[in-house]
Parts: C-alpha cells; structure tokens; sequence
C-alpha cells in the first residue's frame, strides 16, 4: 500500500476499479450548480476513483487570488490546522484549530484504504499541537494583529463557537462545553463545564459539530454528520446523527430539529428571512457528478433525503432495505454547489466594506475534492441572495488555492467577517488565516 506521505499529486484507480459504467472525468461542475443542477446516471464501484492534490503550502509571498475589487493579505500563518473562525463582540477573532479525533480500528480492506486517503486528504499531513483556540486582535483593523495568544487549550476536536452573554460555548465532537467569559480576555482561565453530550465515538466518521445561536440566545443548533459515507457501519452507528439538533439552552436537553443530511456544517441565519441555513456534504461512489455538495435552508422537522434518497427523490440503491415512505417526504436543497467541492464553512454578509456587490448573500468556503478525477472546489465563492433566497450562479471569489499542476497551497474551510467587514478564511492545510478586503480600502 502507498504511504500517506507518497499518494502524491494522482492517484487515479481506474485500472483497479470495479465500475458499472466505466471510468469518467465527470461533466461541467458549472452545469451542477443553482437550484436544478444536472444529476446524471449513476455508478457503482468497488473502489471509487481517488485524486489527491498533494499538499505544498505557501511559498514565501505567495497568496490566493481573489477577485477584480479586492486585495488579501495573510492576518495569520503558523497554525496548525485551522478549521473555523469567530469574531467576538469586541473585534477579537477566535482560530478554532483541531484535528480528527482518533480512529476506530478498521479491519475492512476498503475502509483502510479509504480511511487513509480521507485522513491525508483532509489533514493535509498536519503533525504539530491543535485541538485548541487561537485569539488574534486588530484592535486598529489593519488586518495586522497586535496580539496573538493560546484562548483555550486540551480541547477535544473542536469547531463549533457561539458566544450567548457571557458564555462562550464550544461544540467538541462529543459535548458542547460552557465557558464564562470575560471581554476582552485573552486567555481563558475558568474550567468549561458539559451543557450537553454529543453523538461522538468510538465511531466518528464526520468528526466536526458547527453550531450557532438562536436569535434569542434560547437554543443552539449543532450539525451532527452521519457516521459513513451510506450506512456501511449499519443504521445503529447513525442514531442521532446525519441530522441539526436543537438544544436548550438553560437546560441542555436537546431534540433532532432536522434530518437527513448527511454532513450539515456552516449553519448560519440567513439575515433577511432569518431562517436558518447549512451546507451539507453529500454522499460518494455513486460517480464524480454525484451526488452535489449543497446549501439550503432548514425546516424544522424536515427530512433531506439521507442515506435513501438525494436531491429529493432519487433513490439510492445501495441501502437496505428501503424507506419510501422517508424517499416520499425528502425535501429538495435550495441551491446545489456542485459535486465534490466540500463545503465547510458558511456566513452571510451584513457589512458595508466590501464591494456593493457582494452585499447581502453568502461566501461558502470550499475545502475541495479528493475523489473525483477533475478536482473541484478549492476555493471560496458567493452566492448572490433575494428576498432570503439564492438569486444567480455562484461566483469566484478566492482561488489560487490551487496550482497549475493540481498541487494544493492549501484547502479553505470556515469564513467569517472581522469588525471592519473583510471576509477571513480558515487554511486549514495552508496553516493560514486569510483577509480580503476592498482593493481601495
């Protein structure tokens, strides 16, 4: 077996793959975004084609471009991993930084196999300390921080922040954990106390739990991903998950506000409409235009398809037995973003220091593709929004994270806004924090 470290810029399977329909590059990704995007006839595979973007990093001055308007500066290098970003009221911006937790045991030939792609496809080969929260602080908003300190530590594989009064609130992947907070602190002195358990091991196939508040400050909605990629751990493994709980506050109890998606993150309301919105991460080895990665809006009680059906009623053969009665009832996405690109993070935007053009809909972070043979995603777009709906295609904002043989300089992941309005990006491979801001600003 290849080592992690040697996969390398391709690692194509053709050759050793058992398709129904052949070996197939994929289509236009462009035909599979927007509300009706292409879905073509599906394959099945024993062991589903794999491409790597063998990670580099940045070279010395290298950056993302971005696009005609804006200008990108790096606020921070030297982490290690970061995942997610949030910016408290005061202006500071916590780096969520985390690493997967450890892995089951995996006996499966497939699934070592997948296992390891997916590890180094993701974590990029990262060996340094993480699991922790990073503070920067641009007090003058220059996009060069005056300080920089370790706010929390010895976390469990965190990712999801919500600040409510003056408790900070950490989703790790097995509990949201409460931490008073003081603003302006630079570092958390107080031990964090359990408000609620989350679905987590021994299996934790879909590791990260984003979170955020409601309006009132009353809940917080958590996505929870499914414990595989279609159920190959068996349904028991997916109690609870592949699905948005919703917790109390004051208490911690906690309820499935919707289901069948199978990795949510990103949640984030959307500022007009007030709804809440995720992107989701669908499933794999059904081809490389299947199935679409997607953002859409939540209804509570809502039932998205996972793991019977996608994009509504397309059913999906591999799972047994069959619940037509759930394929009957699944909601179709708002807005597909194409297949592959892994969308991680989500924000939409209220300021006013970005372009006009940019006023009012949403940057979603794409972390990029590993299994299909034409790489999509690795780049953040936006998506223009109406009257709280998707109104055009998605566009290019930041791209470059990619280089003209296919290597990664690095993979975007959270986003977020700092107080002057410039968009952040979380480089979780690039081991960065981007800032893009206005070209004249």
């Amino acid at each position: 077996m290849v080592r992690a470290r040697r996969v390398g810029g391709l690692v194509l399977l053709c050759g050793a793959v058992l398709s129904l329909a052949g070996c197939d590059d994929g289509g236009d990704p462009k035909a599979q975004i927007g509300p009706h995007p292409n879905l073509p006839a599906l394959s099945q595979y024993l062991l589903p084609p794999v491409h790597i973007a063998h990670v580099i990093g940045w070279r010395e001055g290298e950056t993302p471009t971005v696009a005609q308007g804006l200008k990108i500066q790096p606020l921070a290098t030297g982490l290690e991993h970061p995942r997610s970003l949030y910016v408290l009221p005061n202006g500071d911006i916590l780096v969520v930084e985390s690493k997967a937790p450890p892995a089951p045991s995996i006996k499966r030939p497939k699934d070592i196999a997948m296992g390891l792609v997916e590890s180094w496809a993701t974590s990029g080969g990262s060996t340094g300390p993480s699991n922790r929260i990073t503070l920067l602080r641009d007090a003058n908003g220059d996009g060069v921080p005056e300080q920089r300190s370790v706010f929390l530590d010895h976390l469990n594989s965190p990712f999801g922040v919500a600040l409510v009064g003056n408790d900070l609130y950490v989703a790790d992947t097995d509990a949201i954990v409460r931490y008073p907070y003081t603003e302006g602190e630079t570092k958390m002195t107080e031990a964090g106390s359990k408000l609620a358990d989350l679905p987590g091991g021994p299996i934790d196939h879909h590791w990260t739990k984003s979170m955020a508040a409601s309006a009132d400050g009353s809940l917080l909605y958590v996505g929870v991903g499914s414990n595989s990629n279609i159920t190959e751990n068996g349904m028991e493994a997916e109690k609870n998950r592949a699905a948005i709980l919703e917790v109390e506050r004051d208490t911690g109890r906690w309820r499935v506000y919707a289901g069948g998606l199978r990795n949510p993150t990103g949640l984030s309301f959307e500022p007009q409409s007030h709804a809440l919105w995720a992107i989701v991460n669908e499933r794999d080895e059904l081809g490389p235009d299947l199935v679409p990665d997607y953002m859409t809006s939540v209804k509570e009680g809502g039932f998205y398809g996972w793991p019977y059906s996608y994009f509504g009623q397309n059913v999906d053969p591999r799972v047994e037995p069959q619940r037509p009665d759930l394929v009957a009832k699944a909601i179709v996405p708002d807005y597909a973003l194409s297949s592959h690109v892994a969308p991680l993070g989500l924000a939409f935007y209220t300021g006013s220091s970005l372009p006009q053009n940019y006023r009012g809909g949403a940057f979603v972070g794409e972390h990029g593709s590993w299994n299909r043979p034409n790489l999509n995603g690795y780049k953040v777009v936006f998506v223009p929004f109406s009257n709280g709906q998707p109104n055009g295609p998605a566009q290019d904002v930041v791209t470059g994270f990619l280089n003209d043989q296919g290597q990664a300089r690095g993979r975007p992941v959270g986003v977020a806004f700092d107080k002057t309005g410039a968009l952040l990006i979380a480089d979780d491979v690039g081991n960065t924090v981007w800032r893009v801001s206005a070209a004249g600003g």
